[in-house]
């Protein structure tokens, strides 16, 4: 049975269970299982490879010594054994305190996790599909890897207030347009299910990861913040895919919330390239961690003030704004000299805006549909950002978009 066949199982059989209520459960129920077995797998290979290597997870709760066997828990006896057992001992796991602990990663993943599914039998009958998927059979966890992208995909129609999942082409232009190298810190903000991370991560093996020095410089500067519990978990499920040992790095937590001045020289990057929330707004009192001239609830502005803050001197960053097409749709004007774009619509429907600046001055715009092949880079006219809005800018060259 193929990759996407298992997959499409899975999702039939959780359609027949009367407590997963939409695309959202679904896949919050995914992942969590997912995540479970993928660790499992990656545990078992550090085992062998590392010495004095433990599991973060207790011997009782590891995916191999209670979902491995087909014939195993099932019924009212694996239910009680999720809900009281499984679930209570990975939300208060004991951290160690040490660098790198993955202790740390199993309990933010299981925080405000949820099991949603109330048949013990359907529960054991999609254990079993995920126990046929080998994690570290590279040919079949990249294989995953595609197919765990088009899961996400299904999340777009649940987005409002700007809320999108970036599409690959729009992520891949502007990771090789910013062109980040191993070593160099790369943060996202608000990273979602972690896009621009996988498609950085791709593009510096492809390019520059020559030895295990620089693999493991690549894995120690990568840095990200998401505020939502199912795309952070969804997001550390993406990093142990591709092969990140500890993605304890994505922190579960709201960027906007700590004061704008709090972050100093030590908090400083090299590189950010983000699709932070554009057209939402932040809750009350968030604007006060901002200097005056910064204050708005407009959460797109809130983090284009502090990546600018972020970056180094020599630091570079890729921000993604979308209108709809056509002048008539046109949105409100931002504070940079973007575009607010209206909600609710599929990214095919949208002209790509990327927004790439260093820390002194916007740099460039480059600009092309998410439905189209390849994407448009434009200089200002007269050094005004504000004219690559512009149709007279100038059109100086194209990026093949990866699909």
């Amino acid at each position: 049975m193929s990759v996407r066949t298992l997959v499409k199982s899975i999702q039939d059989i959780m359609r027949q269970d009367t407590g997963v209520d939409g695309d959202a459960q679904r896949i919050s129920q995914l992942c969590w299982m997912f995540f479970l077995k993928i660790i499992d797998d990656q545990d078992q290979e550090l085992e062998l490879t590392r010495d004095g290597y433990a599991s973060p997870i207790p011997a009782k709760l590891q995916w191999r010594n209670w979902a491995a066997d087909p014939e195993g828990l099932t019924g009212e006896a694996l239910m009680t054994f999720i809900n009281d057992e499984l679930f209570p001992a990975l939300k208060d796991l004991q951290l160690t305190g040490k660098p790198g602990d993955r202790r740390r990663v199993v309990r933010d993943v299981f925080e405000d996790a949820y099991n949603y599914m109330k048949s013990g039998q359907l529960l054991r009958q999609v254990i079993n599909k995920i126990a046929q998927v080998d994690f570290n059979n590279l040919a079949e966890r990249q294989h995953f890897g595609d197919i765990y992208e088009q899961i996400l995909t299904d999340l777009q129609s649940a987005g409002n207030a700007g809320e999108y999942y970036t599409p690959r082409a729009v992520t891949a232009f502007m990771v090789d347009r910013i062109d980040p190298h191993p070593g160099e810190i790369l943060f996202d903000p608000a990273c979602g299910t972690g896009g621009f991370l996988t498609c950085s991560i791709r593009h510096m093996r492809e390019r520059y990861v020559k030895t295990p020095a620089h693999e493991q410089a690549l894995q120690s500067a990568l840095r990200a913040v998401e505020k939502k519990q199912l795309p952070h978990m969804l997001c550390v499920t993406n990093m142990l895919l591709h092969g990140i040992e500890d993605p304890s790095f994505v922190r579960h937590d709201n960027t906007l919330a700590r004061p704008y001045i709090s972050y100093t020289q030590s908090d400083r990057v090299d590189i950010v390239v983000t699709n932070p929330p554009f057209g939402g707004r932040e809750e009350d009192g968030i604007e006060s961690n901002f200097p005056q001239h910064f204050r708005t609830r407009e959460t797109a502005d809130l983090f284009l003030a502090l990546i600018v803050r972020l970056l180094k001197t020599d630091g570079r960053a890729a921000r993604w704004h979308a209108v709809r097409r056509g002048r008539e749709d046109a949105a409100e004007g931002t504070s940079d000299g973007g575009v607010q774009p209206p909600h609710h619509r599929p990214p095919a429907q949208f002209r790509i805006q990327a927004l790439c600046l260093d820390r002194h001055q916007l740099a460039v715009l480059r600009e092309g549909r998410a439905d189209q092949g390849h994407l448009v880079l434009r200089t200002p006219l007269a050094r005004r950002p504000e004219s690559l809005f512009d149709d007279q800018a100038n059109p100086v060259g194209t990026f093949s978009a990866l699909h």
